[in-house]
């Protein structure tokens, strides 16, 4: 599923894995949230509830543009840059063009719907 990122007018696109997980946050949509910095690599925001992680990974190494769920958080969390290792984040998709609107610090209010 191909979703959009609009940040002040400027938009990223991503595309969503077909997972379990992935599909529950795409069912949200439309949302509207305020990404806050976290670390310096990650934008967060909590989400209305928590999504299932039926047939999740146990963790990931995540990279720059990838669009992940915190479960003991039960946050998003977009990288803006990648990191090591992190136990019980799960991959939700991938950010396909626009990353520096997502770079940019926050808190940042972000509209994310599936795209036309």
């Amino acid at each position: 599923m191909k979703i959009e990122i609009i940040v002040e007018g400027e938009t990223a696109t991503a595309t969503l894995f077909d997972t379990p997980t992935a599909r529950d946050f795409a069912s949200l949509l439309p949302l509207s949230l305020t990404l806050e910095d976290y670390d310096d690599i990650e934008r967060i925001s909590d989400l209305p509830h928590r999504l299932s992680t039926v047939q999740a990974p146990d963790g990931m190494t995540p990279e720059a543009g990838d669009i992940t769920y915190y479960a003991p958080w039960g946050n998003l969390a977009i990288f803006a840059r990648g990191r090591a290792y992190a136990r019980s984040l799960i991959p939700l998709g991938k950010v396909d063009s626009g990353l520096p609107v997502l770079q940019r610090h926050g808190p940042l209010a972000v509209q994310i719907r599936v795209a036309n």
